[in-house]
């Protein structure tokens, strides 16, 4: 039987307050087997990326149950829940997120530094090479090309060797070619370490790369993508 990674019940979350608030998760329910490369799509609005940052912990849940490899969120502090996710927890922006002064080698290692790491340098080192970027090591943000800055981001992601990747819109900032590269390099990566790999994308194309869809309308999951799963088996049963 597959071990669960991501259990959610009854995710409920508003942001804002007053007039100004939305009510952007209304009772999510998903469960995420360990190893499956999921895609999350939906139209702009629909609480795709919100639902994101709720698995990656960097939003609280207003009401639910949210227990990531075994581990219930919403029972740790703030300070509990980050050391759990830069254990446990790779996270890819669509905008890179990398500090501008600092090297390629330092971007990845740095995180590394700060959760005590031993050899935080060494490991940098490796998964920049493992991304194809190991004559980048000393080249700084601005020195690298969009792709280049994402491979960074990727080398970042995997360096604490999480069981969780988390890509928002990975390719978005990127060309054609160089999406399907950095899809390429993702895919390949979750398949070589047996990672879970959640994804929220508008292209329809890098969705369909996932072994599972699961398609968020208003806030709720009107198709889990389940029922894909397990189509072979039970055709096979017919």
């Amino acid at each position: 039987m597959a071990k669960t990674m991501i259990e959610l019940k009854n995710a409920d979350l508003t942001l804002g307050s007053a007039a100004a608030s939305v009510h952007v998760l209304k009772g999510m329910s998903l469960s995420i087997d360990a190893g499956q490369s999921v895609g999350i799509v939906g139209p702009s609005g629909s609480g795709k990326s919100t639902l994101l940052m709720v698995l990656a912990g960097l939003e609280r849940l207003d009401g639910g149950e949210i227990v990531i490899d075994g581990t219930p969120l919403q029972g740790l502090s703030e300070d509990q829940v980050a050391e759990f996710r830069g254990r446990n927890i790779g996270i890819v922006f669509q905008s890179f997120h990398l500090i501008p002064n600092m090297t390629a080698l330092e971007n990845v290692a740095v995180p590394l530094e700060l959760a005590n790491v031993p050899d935080a340098f060494a490991i940098a080192a490796r998964e920049l090479s493992a991304v194809g970027l190991g004559e980048r090591l000393s080249h700084y943000p601005g020195q690298l090309s969009g792709g280049e800055q994402q491979r960074v981001a990727i080398a970042r992601a995997l360096a604490p060797s999480p069981k969780l990747l988390i890509a928002d819109e990975p390719t978005g900032n990127l060309d054609g070619e160089t999406g399907r590269q950095i899809a390429d390099l993702l895919f390949s990566k979750q398949s070589e370490r047996g990672m879970t790999l959640l994804l929220v994308t508008h292209d329809p194309n890098l969705a369909a790369r996932c072994a599972r869809q699961v398609k968020v309308r208003s806030g709720q999951i009107v198709d889990d993508g389940a029922a894909d799963l397990r189509a072979p088996a039970e055709a096979i049963r017919a």
